[in-house]
């Protein structure tokens, strides 16, 4: 079998595939242009972020048998349309949900006890023994879905005295030590820590609306790790202004596909302002998903499905 790693991964992925008798082709600089002009050679397709594998691109590959994403989220593939046409797509959340788990917890803590806030002061010469943090302990944090994120998470949790809850459309009977099973209802009524694990799909696009927001019986803190377009960052925005929502940690933000050279400009300018001024918003890079240790985990997973399918 003939596979091509079109983005940049660690090393492991293909000296474990090469060892296991697959022929293996690394191009992590590559074009769409040219990926698309000589995937009809290839049996197997392994992407990162970059490319959007959509019909088009699965017509022109005759041979493909598997597209394989090394990280989580697959919205990057057609995926319904791939499988329509026989093409085996793989994903590899594992290797990077213990990192997401950590980083939720450091963007909380950091809200929650004005670390960011201290350090900004301290740079500046200001000791500002004023910055007084409120606890997780005593709270519920409520899971917006229970996969591999979710229940990394979960686990991490344990030790903070918080009561972990969560909700799955698609799942159930997974209570466990380290979480309890609700309904939605339940959800929105319980929960004083909101924290977003979905994937990015039609039905999950602008969930987080100020309806939904609205749902909830209690003022919430809102974590998104997942996708940044499961928020509608306006919505976020006014319920912040209005404190109904207290504060939110972002590590992913729906301007994403955007410029950030001219986001500023745009319409979205005053909503991305609003958040990178506010002292109740923690931001980072879309970055909570990537450690060393990650980088490494997620293609040795991926390697290890793909052996295990072909």
């Amino acid at each position: 079998m003939k596979i091509i790693i079109a983005e940049p991964t660690h090393e492991i992925l293909e000296k474990k595939l090469k060892k296991n008798g697959f022929d293996c082709d690394y191009f992590p600089s590559i074009t769409f242009q040219k990926l698309k002009s000589i995937i009809p050679k290839y049996d197997g397709l392994i992407i990162r972020s970059k490319f959007k594998i959509d019909k088009e691109f699965i017509n022109s590959a005759n041979k493909l048998k598997f597209v394989a994403r090394a990280g989580a989220g697959m919205e990057n593939i057609d995926i319904q349309y791939a499988q329509s046409k026989n093409v085996l797509c793989i994903n590899s959340p594992e290797g990077n949900k213990d990192s997401v788990g950590e980083h939720v917890i450091g963007m909380l803590l950091s809200l929650f006890h004005k670390i960011s806030i201290s350090n900004k002061e301290i740079n500046k010469g200001i000791w500002n023994r004023k910055n007084i943090g409120i606890e997780m302990f005593g709270k519920t944090v409520g899971i917006l879905g229970y996969g591999n994120m979710g229940s990394s998470f979960a686990k991490k949790l344990k030790g903070f005295g918080v009561d972990v809850i969560a909700y799955d459309k698609y799942k159930t009977k997974f209570s466990d030590e380290f979480v309890t099973e609700v309904n939605e209802q339940e959800f929105f009524e319980r929960t004083d820590i909101l924290s977003i694990h979905v994937p990015l799909t039609d039905e999950t696009l602008f969930l987080v609306n100020n309806s939904y927001i609205n749902n909830f019986k209690k003022t919430i803190y809102i974590a998104n790790t997942a996708r940044g377009k499961i928020i509608k960052t306006e919505d976020l925005v006014n319920n912040l202004k209005s404190g109904k929502i207290k504060g939110a940690v972002l590590d992913v933000l729906e301007y994403e596909k955007t410029s950030f050279e001219n986001i500023f400009s745009g319409k979205d300018s005053i909503s991305l302002n609003y958040l990178i001024s506010s002292d109740n918003v923690i931001l980072t890079p879309h970055i909570a998903g990537s450690s060393d240790e990650s980088y490494k985990k997620i293609a040795k997973v991926l390697a290890e499905k793909i052996i295990l399918v072909f």
